[in-house]
């Protein structure tokens, strides 16, 4: 609850106008069995028509103040609710976007994606009723209590015992709410993690014919978390029932020792009239404040989950004082680099606990400004993980990584991620146009993205399609072929002539020639850039300068092809594999 106080405290002003506006129309509506009371005992019995009518029109008067006082509030209510949960979202978005790797695979994307859908809106519909729902259901209670002592003290001490009792109950079945809806939440996850993957995968689900056997595994989970929800709603559903039993019970009792009262003329008919309504109002307003424990348990759980991830914050740090090597031509330099994957993630996305074996294991190697290296190796060999330490999307267990002799843990983040342009080996078309995916809000002209294009080899198929730069793709560029999204990515990263080129695997999907034209091309117009290149196929990295092979995370040749076909039996073995 703490992040839901946090993110109101920045409308405390429309946040305190709304309470005051509900204070004002709850009063409202506790005059009314009152100025009942008073017409039925000392009004209607003088006879006199005409304050009858007074007191008739001012009973209205009180109705319709109280109706739009409370409408107002409710508005109120519902926006303020509405601006906490946007800054909660957006808050959330920008430290989800700068997340590091070991966080994020710690949380996992199905449960990110469910905080930031129903757990968000769990917070805003807490805001809202603690803005409304909170204040009517505790002054209810108050000023029911209040006006009923007021009128006899007698009646009233039955609603005076009773209450502690059923405060207590309301308030022993949230303490068991909260942890039941945070693991609801969990099973939530699962859920989404199952929905996502359906949907990435859905042709190869159709094409093994294997949607009934997705059918079933999304069945399970939601199963599950049907169960969780059910259990945790039965729970925090106990209270309501046993506050309807005793406050019957009271009703019964005020109308029998009331009745009992009237006889011996110790009080008016009106007061029991009036006592009804008020013990109406009072059940009202306890169901309300167990209908305010279950919201806020959800809720709690739910603030609790968003704050494990926005109180990560800003994950980059900068080293204290950059590591300069003024002695060294090289651009780029590992230095005895190991590092392994520290966090392994259950499918929830929960931390198991335990060390996975280590990815990369004492990784050297140096590039000078504008030479290229390409990276081959077998699956899981640690190529993607060498780009990823050196964006510093995670940081090295071991040794150092420099880029023009300066550490790259001492960069600030725009500051290292603006000198690479990278292209990944399962990247992202966005639904936009061709131009913006190349662009993607850089600001580019118009002849910049047109030349990364073409080097790309992906202008030709641009300008074949209706609209060219204009033309629409897709979610995950779904109108385009695979080869197509990979031209547009690499143009993406060519786009700028960045310091850095990293292409990780991005034309696997091309045909001999289309990659051997966009190497060419690479190398005529973007010579000053130092490319690193992950690829399966010797072909695509047997003309690069220098060239590592990979296999279980350690470096086991690392030269030029010729070198290599000499003195690297493994590479000799992809390069003899893959030519006959």
């Amino acid at each position: 609850m703490k992040l839901i106080f946090r993110y109101m405290k920045k409308y405390k002003a429309a946040i305190f106008l709304a309470i005051l506006i509900k204070l004002l129309g709850t009063m409202s509506e506790l005059t009314l069995p009152y100025i009942l009371e008073y017409m039925i005992d000392h009004v209607v019995p003088g006879m006199d028509l005409k304050m009858v009518c007074l007191w008739g029109l001012l009973m209205f008067a009180a109705s319709i103040l109280c109706r739009q006082l409370n409408v107002m509030a409710n508005r109120r209510a519902i926006d303020n609710a509405h601006k906490v949960s946007y800054n909660v979202r957006q808050d959330l978005f920008r430290v989800t976007a700068n997340l590091s790797g070991d966080s994020f695979d710690e949380v996992g994307l199905p449960s990110l994606i469910s905080r930031m859908t129903s757990d968000s809106y769990n917070v805003q519909s807490a805001v809202a009723q603690l803005q409304s729902l909170c204040v009517r259901a505790p002054m209810i209670l108050i000023g029911g209590v209040i006006m009923t002592l007021a009128m006899d003290k007698y009646l009233a001490m039955i609603l005076v015992i009773m209450l502690p009792f059923l405060i207590m109950v309301v308030f022993f079945v949230s303490s068991k709410g909260i942890p039941l809806y945070t693991f609801v939440q969990k099973k939530l996850d699962a859920v989404v993690l199952i929905m996502r993957e359906n949907i990435t995968g859905i042709r190869v689900v159709k094409a093994l014919s294997k949607a009934g056997y997705e059918k079933e595994r999304f069945g399970k989970a939601n199963e599950e978390m049907t169960a969780s929800d059910i259990k945790a709603g039965t729970v925090m559903a106990v209270p309501g029932p046993f506050m309807q039993l005793c406050l019957n019970t009271g009703l019964a009792l005020v109308v029998i020792l009331g009745a009992k009262r009237v006889n011996e003329g110790m009080i008016e008919p009106g007061v029991i009239l009036a006592f009804l309504t008020y013990f109406n109002m009072i059940t009202m307003g306890v169901m309300g404040l167990n209908r305010i424990f279950m919201s806020l348990s959800k809720a709690s759980a739910s603030a609790d989950r968003i704050d494990a991830v926005i109180g990560k914050g800003e994950e980059w740090k900068t080293a204290d004082a950059p590591v300069l090597k003024n002695d060294t031509d090289a651009h780029i330099e590992f230095s005895s680099v190991s590092f392994s994957y520290g966090k392994e993630s259950g499918e929830n996305g929960d931390f198991v606990g335990g060390r996975r074996e280590r990815a990369l294991c004492d990784i050297s190697f140096s590039l000078g400004r504008g030479e290229s290296l390409g990276i081959i190796g077998p699956t899981g060999c640690g190529k993607t993980t060498i780009i990823n330490l050196l964006m510093r999307f995670y940081d090295a267990d071991e040794g150092s990584i420099m880029i023009d002799g300066r550490d790259v843990r001492s960069f600030e983040k725009d500051e290292l991620r603006k000198k690479f342009g990278a292209a990944f080996q399962n990247d992202c078309v966005f639904m936009d146009t061709l131009g913006n995916n190349i662009d993607f809000g850089r600001g580019y002209g118009r002849e910049e993205l047109k030349n990364a294009a073409k080097d790309a080899q992906a202008y030709e198929y641009i300008e074949g399609l209706d609209g060219g730069m204009e033309y629409r793709a897709d979610i995950r560029g779904a109108n385009l072929s695979g080869g197509q999204k990979q031209r547009l990515l690499v143009a993406r990263a060519l786009a700028g002539k960045p310091e850095i080129l990293v292409l990780d695997d991005s034309s696997s999907a091309l045909d001999y020639r289309t990659d051997s034209d966009m190497r060419r091309a690479i190398r005529e117009h973007h010579k000053e850039s130092t490319l690193i290149l992950v690829a399966q196929r010797v072909s695509s990295v047997m003309n690069l300068d220098r060239i590592m092979v990979m296999d279980n995370g350690k470096c086991v040749g690392l030269g030029t092809h010729t070198e290599l076909m000499e003195n690297c039996p493994a590479y000799r073995e992809i390069y003899e594999m893959q030519t006959g």
